[in-house]
């Protein structure tokens, strides 16, 4: 392999794992109770889209929540239409 190629690969894979070590760090800071709404909002909208999606959107969803909130996610969308299209386009839900 180039150097030049080599040094390219070397960087592409630490920006690969500076993500990935980011996306970890970001998925433990959720708390046990967002991981809870998060958890019934990915099985009330199971079969709805990929996983991956329904995740994202559900994520979404709840980080637009007050910390408050004593509703469900899939409750509180009904009455929040614009956090629902905001999530829907940002997780890529069609």
């Amino acid at each position: 392999m180039k150097p030049a190629t080599l040094a390219t690969a070397a960087v592409a894979f630490a920006l690969l794992a500076g993500q990935t070590l980011f996306m970890g760090r970001a998925a433990m800071a959720q708390s046990a109770d967002d991981a809870k709404w998060v958890g019934q909002c990915l099985i009330d909208n199971a079969g709805g889209a990929a996983e991956p999606i329904v995740r994202k959107y559900c994520v979404c969803m709840n980080n637009k929540m007050s910390d408050n909130e004593t509703r469900s996610i899939t409750q509180w969308e009904k009455s929040n239409p614009a956090a629902r299209a905001a999530c829907d386009k940002e997780a890529g839900w069609r």
